[in-house]
């Protein structure tokens, strides 16, 4: 059975998909996906056995240059890609506009969530099978339940295996490090730097050596402020998404905002205290084992605001202390 996939973005979307594809081929063996997905994040796709071919698009950057798009082929390129496959089944694992708009140029029956279920529910209309999941699910179990009704097996009950080998991506080096994953995009999900900066102290003390990656200047310049002057500390060199990857899956443990890199982290079995503000963890949280979520209890905490911070009262103490509880049941284990 050939299986079309749409979900665009972004990386933690992304990520969440993995484990309907471990759970679609422990059920259906001879089964295959093929994947649409932007192009930033193209990469991840490939790291599942389930995927056969992975389609780029571009919508963020098509939707800017519009007459470009049109002029370079970009588009038609696209559209035959679409075409040209001989698929059984597509599947709109995304629920917006933009994801069921490409359905649009598929010849097979499309599958996806139902009016009440769908992020946007008008895009339940351009497909021709629709599915219910409840709303308050996590985006994990929501996806493996729409792969479940769509395909036509039962729902495992255990927990969600992205089917990712972290010791095949893994960086192995003699002296073990831990990781922190400072960059995010809204302003309020950003940890304090100061705290930041405490909770390296606090680790280089302790004899631990940390490593910060970095995607923008912004993010570069935080980390030499957070790494001055720390022995333990180093600044990594720009890596693109599959050297990050192989960062990740070799850290002993990870502190991490929220961010796709977290989930990646999560993905990769990679232990990791994640820190979250204004976003709610029970419906988009890091998901797998050795995972531990801290929530910030202010006023403005989980109410979903870009902009306003509100991580004054999770100290770094308080994560210095779950980190140690967290690195210590791993070396007893």
């Amino acid at each position: 059975m050939r299986v079309l996939l749409i979900k665009t973005s972004s990386m933690g979307d992304v990520i969440h998909t993995l484990p309907a594809l471990t759970d679609a081929t422990q059920a259906l063996p001879d089964i295959r996906f093929d994947w649409v997905v932007e192009e930033g994040f193209a990469e991840i796709p490939a790291w599942h056995p389930a995927i056969a071919r992975v389609i780029p698009v571009a919508i963020r950057r098509w939707r800017k240059q519009p007459v470009q798009t049109w002029l370079s082929g970009e588009w038609a390129r696209c559209k035959t890609a679409l075409r040209e496959g001989n698929y059984d089944l597509v599947i709109d694992a995304q629920g917006l506009l933009k994801s069921a708009w490409l359905t649009r140029y598929v010849k097979a029956p499309v599958a996806g969530f139902s009016r009440t279920s769908a992020r946007e529910p008008l895009a339940s209309r351009f497909y021709d099978r629709t599915y219910s999941v409840a709303p308050g699910l996590h985006a994990i179990e929501r996806t493996r339940g729409l792969f479940a009704q769509a395909l036509g097996y039962p729902l495992p009950g255990a927990m969600g295996d992205y089917g990712l080998d972290r010791e095949q991506l893994a960086v192995h080096e003699r002296q073990p490090y831990l990781l922190f994953l400072h960059g995010t995009t809204w302003a309020s999900k950003h940890w304090p730097e100061p705290y930041w900066r405490e909770l390296a102290e606090r680790l280089v003390a302790s004899g631990r050596k940390v490593r910060l990656p970095w995607g923008n200047a912004a993010e570069k310049a935080r980390a030499e402020r957070i790494a001055r002057g720390l022995a333990g500390v180093s600044v990594l060199p720009r890596l693109n998404l599959a050297g990050i990857a192989r960062i990740i899956a070799g850290a002993q443990a990870c502190v991490a905002v929220d961010t796709g890199l977290g989930h990646l982290a999560a993905a990769l079995d990679v232990p990791t205290v994640s820190l979250y503000g204004p976003t709610l963890p029970e419906k988009v949280g890091t998901y797998g084992h050795s995972q531990v979520h801290l929530r910030a209890t202010g006023p403005d905490a989980g109410k979903g605001d870009r902009d306003k911070p509100c991580f004054a009262d999770l100290l770094p103490e308080h994560v210095f202390h779950e980190l140690g509880t967290l690195l210590q049941a791993l070396e007893l284990a």
